[in-house]
């Protein structure tokens, strides 16, 4: 499976389009994660444990995304973008969310 943030790929000619296709993951992050990343505010740097949910996340999302690319019976997806959001009341929720075009590569 070829992916791509860009609309096509060198080398490979595009042959059939397939549809739009979504990944999507909503992740919540723990009490404890929230009780570092509060002392790390306060301190300053950076927060590895949102870093790598941030991370795992995205991952998800591209995962999901390609594998529904293959359920159409594509090989591809470009055009990839990927949008993050904070859901909740307390904006506990982490949204990630990875959208492209599949397609068909010759």
């Amino acid at each position: 499976m070829l992916l791509s943030t860009t609309p096509t790929i060198e080398g490979h000619k595009i042959t059939a389009y397939k549809g739009v296709v979504f990944g999507e993951v909503i992740a919540g992050v723990n009490m404890f994660r929230d009780i570092a990343a509060s002392i790390r505010n306060l301190v300053g740097g950076r927060s590895g444990s949102y870093e790598e949910e941030l991370i795992n996340a995205r991952k998800q999302a591209m995962e999901e995304m390609a594998e529904r690319a293959r359920a159409l019976g594509a090989n591809g997806v470009v055009g990839i973008d990927i949008d993050y959001e904070v859901l909740g009341s307390d904006n506990g929720m982490l949204m990630v969310t990875a959208s492209g075009t599949a397609v068909n590569f010759e």
